[in-house]
This record gives structure tokens, C-alpha cells and sequence, in this order.
């Protein structure tokens, strides 16, 4: 009998280790937050503000040599002037996959060639067509808080789990409280860089 009880107690014992080992993977979550502010700075990258920056062009994929290429790395981006961009294309032979991908990018800009660089002359914005980017700026930059929110879920669902398998109420009050202050986090980032990117797509 005395067997039995000391068993018993073991099992109890290893069932409470198990439910002290319970973690939560908050580097696999921020990680995933991350990606979303990262997506969030190429989309910005995108808009155009009405100064010439080698940012402009770093979304922008070319088909080389049969794979999607980032534009910067098959040629050098310079800034010779505060409103131009210029593309020096190392192989001659995609200049005009280059120029086609700027044309179908959705900047708004008409490359000039001259040899293998590619010349991008920036126009000025006037105060509308700012005021219609800023708005643009606020949808990316509302996906990016959707998408960490959603990471925010996946979290607080695998909390839930982990409690159903045994995870004490303070352990799951400090993991909702770790994934919460992630969340908050990342989404004053995404607040910051929206502000920031208004106020230089405003600045004339």
C-alpha cells in the first residue's frame, strides 16, 4: 500500500513539474510583430514624399536571372540631388527589366535612361496629393496594428492552453502580462513611425 501512495505522490510531483515548465514562446510572437513593422517600413518606403531618398526604390523587385530581385542589388542607388534618384545598373542586359519594374511599382515616376543608369526626377507633391499619402500612411499603417494584434491573439489562445494543461493562475497572469506589454510595445512603434512619416510627407 505504502508502494501505491509513494507513486501516487510521484506522479502528483512530475504533473506539477510539467505545469511548471509550461512556457510560452514570446520570441516566436515578437519575432512575428517584428515582421509586421518591417513590412510596414517597406510600405512606407514606398510613398513617395516629394524628396529624393535611395528608401524609394528598396521595394521594388526586378526579374533577374529568372528570380525576383530587389532593384538595389543589381545596380547602385545613389542621391546626387535632393529631388533624383539614380540607379547605376551593373549588367547592361537588365536595364530594361529595371526600367519596366520602376515603371509598374506604383511610384508615380517616369525613369529617364542614360546608358545603364536609370534617372528618376522627383516632382514636387502640392498639399493634396500630401494629404491623400498621409491617409495612405494611416492604412499601412492600421494593417500593421491589425497584424500584431492577431499575433497578440495567437498568444493569449496558447496561454489558454497551456492553463487547460495545468499552468498555475500566476504563471498565466505573468505570461498575459508579457505578451500584452509586446503588443503595447510594437504598437507604439507603428504609432511613432506613422507620425514620423506624416510629418515628412507633409514637410515642403
Amino acid at each position: 500500500m505504502g508502494i501505491a501512495v509513494k507513486s501516487t505522490e510521484n506522479f502528483i510531483q512530475g504533473q506539477s513539474n510539467m505545469a511548471e515548465d509550461i512556457e510560452i514562446d514570446t520570441d516566436d510572437l515578437e519575432r512575428r510583430m517584428k515582421g509586421a513593422m518591417e513590412s510596414l517600413r517597406h510600405e512606407f518606403a514606398s510613398l513617395r514624399t516629394g524628396r529624393a531618398s535611395a528608401s524609394m526604390v528598396e521595394p521594388i523587385m526586378v526579374d533577374a536571372y529568372g528570380s525576383p530581385t530587389p532593384l538595389n542589388q543589381i545596380g547602385t542607388v545613389n542621391v546626387p540631388e535632393p529631388r533624383m534618384v539614380t540607379i547605376n545598373v551593373w549588367d547592361k542586359a537588365l536595364v530594361g527589366k529595371a526600367e519596366k519594374a520602376i515603371r509598374e511599382s506604383g511610384l508615380g515616376i517616369n525613369p529617364q535612361l542614360n546608358g545603364t543608369i536609370i534617372m528618376l526626377p522627383i516632382p514636387e507633391l502640392n498639399e493634396e496629393r500630401r494629404r491623400e499619402l498621409t491617409k495612405v500612411a494611416a492604412q499601412y499603417a492600421e494593417s500593421a496594428r491589425v497584424a500584431i494584434r492577431n499575433v497578440r491573439r495567437d498568444g493569449m489562445d496558447q496561454i489558454k492552453k497551456a492553463k487547460s494543461a495545468g499552468m498555475s493562475e500566476d504563471d498565466q497572469k505573468f505570461w498575459e502580462s508579457s505578451v500584452q506589454e509586446l503588443t503595447d510595445k510594437s504598437i507604439a512603434t507603428v504609432d511613432k513611425a506613422l507620425e514620423t512619416k506624416q510629418a515628412e510627407i507633409m514637410q515642403v
